[in-house]
Parts: C-alpha cells; structure tokens; sequence
C-alpha cells in the first residue's frame, strides 16, 4: 500500500508536467534552430570560393594590385606636388614611382581595415557561439534593424555626397569608407534575417546546393565594398601626398634646409628669395655660376625639382631645371656648410 505522502512525490502535478512539457519544446526547438543557422552559414559560405574563383578568373589578383598601387600612387603624386604648385605630369614619374609613393598611403588603411575585420568577426563569433541560444536570439533580433538602419543612412550619406561634396569637404576619405561600411552593414543585415528564419528554411537549403544566386551576391558584395574601400583609400593618399608637402615646407623653414649648390656653365637666372648667386671670376672654370640655397626634392628622367631654402605654399616658387652636363650638382653632410669656394 502506497502512502499518501509517497504518492504525492511520485506523481508530480499537471502544471509542472505542462512547464516541464513546454521547456523540453523550447529546448528543442532551439536546437534545432542552432542546427538549421549551422547547416544555412555552412550552406551560404561555400559560395565564397567560387566567388573568390570567378574574380580570380576575371581578373589577376597580381594585375590588380599592380593597377591598384599605381592608382593610389598617383593619387599621392597629385596631392604632393599640387601642393608644390608643379603639375606633375611634366617631371614624367615612372610606374615605380609611383608604385614606391603608394605604400606612404596604404599602410594605415589597411591597418584599419583588417584589424576592423578581426574586431567584428570576433563579436560575431561572440553572439554566435558564446551566447546561450535565448540571449543569442534576443541580440540578432536587435543587431538586424540596427545594421539595416545603419548601412542604409551610411550609403545614403556616400551617395548624396558625391553629387554634393561639400558635405565631407575636410574629410573626403570618409565618402567611400561610409560607402564600404553601410554596404557591409546591409549585407550582414540580410544575413541575420537568414539566421533569424533558418529554423522555418532549413529543408528548402538543405536541398540545394550553392548556385548562382549565391555566387553572385557574393561577387556583387566583393565589387561594391572594393569599389568603397578604393574611393576611400584614393582620397586618403591623395591628403597624404598634400600632408607630406606640408611637411617638408616647415623643414625648409628651418636653418640648414638647404641640401645642395648648384653649379652651371651658363647663368640659371634664379630670382626666388633664398638662393644666393656666385659669379666665379676665373672664365677658364667650366662652371662659373654657382648657387646656393636649394633644397633637391626629386630627380625624375631628366629633370630635377628644387625648391628655395625658406619656400611657402602661399609666395614660394618651385624651379624645375634639365638634368644634363651643363649642370653640376654638389652634396655636403647634414649640419655642415657648404664649400664657399668656387
């Protein structure tokens, strides 16, 4: 005979059987949720290499670099020597130089955006695989409208700006990096309303395999956040060549700026400020004018490019002179004075 105390335990009441009912469902059905967003981000990343490919096919990624380095670099060209009042289509700068200039504007974009990429990868991989399956629901749900809002106001903003620049005039750079983002945002909006319904599509994808459409997107992706990241980084060099010039004007500001004397057969006829002209009495000396006061900025083909010890962006004066045996050029160490001889 069973007690009435014993039975009570053992047969435990019909509200607790609906709770314990209704979890184990929970349970279960974020399980298989988990299950279904696994097999739907297994399922939408093997598109990736065939995308990857397809771009590969299309285009050599060493062609593209190289087309690439020598965009940004004559993009630092023309920021530097506008800067110098020189157009610099006429010192005839060579695909290496300005593949040499690119790297001054590469290295802290893209310093940014991979360690961006680490950054957001790692919370992704956070909410994802830390996170217990309510609270991971709970986040996805509020990071979808937060990144769709996001993504649209930035491609709006790049959009907008290109017909009316004045809205990013001192930070230029910002307009295709606002594009590259808000696509990115947009794009990873999508992704978490897939996530958010993979519980209801996981027998539609588990019967496909990856296709065009995915491959596409995954082109289309690849294309306008490249198409961003350009825009940006072309801005950002061309502001680093502008700043590069800033900098070497307050160095020729400085005692000793000057680097070189020029010598010449004939008279150069040099009237900018800063440059001291020295007639040589012996006519026997093959090169009887000599100048002092110049800072040697580049050589390029067959010209050099000085600039007058003291020059500003505002009254200075570059001086562009063939580079032949009708001019002699002579060094000394850095903090010492020039020969004063002739």
């Amino acid at each position: 005979m069973i007690s009435p105390t014993t039975a009570s335990y053992q047969t435990p009441p019909p509200g607790t059987q609906a709770a314990a009912g209704d979890g184990a469902a929970g349970s279960t059905a974020a399980r298989q949720a988990d299950t279904a967003a696994t097999e739907l981000g297994s399922f939408e990343t093997a598109a990736l290499p065939q995308a990857i490919k397809l771009v590969g096919a299309v285009v050599a990624p060493t062609s593209l670099l190289t087309a690439l380095m020598y965009y940004f670099g004559r993009q630092w060209a023309t920021g530097f020597f506008h800067y110098l009042g020189v157009h610099f289509t006429v010192l005839d700068l060579t695909v290496q130089d300005y593949l040499v200039r690119s790297v001054d504007g590469l290295i802290p974009p893209m310093i940014m955006v991979a360690g961006a990429t680490l950054v957001a990868l790692w919370i992704h991989r956070l909410v994802l695989e830390i996170l217990p399956a309510p609270i991971r629901q709970v986040v996805l749900r509020v990071l979808m409208p937060l990144s769709f809002i996001g993504g649209s106001l930035l491609v709006s903003l790049a959009l907008t700006n290109l017909r009316t620049p004045v809205l990013l005039a001192r930070y230029p750079e910002l307009g295709g990096l606002s594009f590259a983002v808000g696509v990115l945002l947009l794009a990873y909006a999508a992704r978490l309303v897939r996530l958010l319904t993979a519980a209801r599509r996981a027998e539609q994808h588990a019967r496909k395999t990856p296709g065009t459409a995915l491959v596409t997107e995954w082109v289309a992706l690849f294309i306008l956040v490249s198409v961003g990241l350009f825009w940006s980084v072309g801005d950002y060099a061309n502001l680093v060549g502008m700043g590069r010039a800033q900098q070497l004007e307050y160095e020729l500001q400085q005692p000793g700026s000057a680097d070189v004397v020029a010598y010449s057969e004939k008279r150069l006829n040099l009237p900018a400020p800063g440059i001291r002209e020295t007639i040589c009495q012996s006519k026997d000396m093959a090169y009887r004018f000599r100048y002092e006061g110049l800072y040697l900025v580049l050589q390029s083909a067959d010209k050099y490019l000085f600039l007058p010890a003291g020059w500003t962006h505002t009254s200075g004066t570059a001086i562009l002179l063939p580079r032949n045996e009708s001019l002699r050029l002579e060094f000394s160490p850095a903090g010492q004075a020039p020969n004063a001889a002739c």
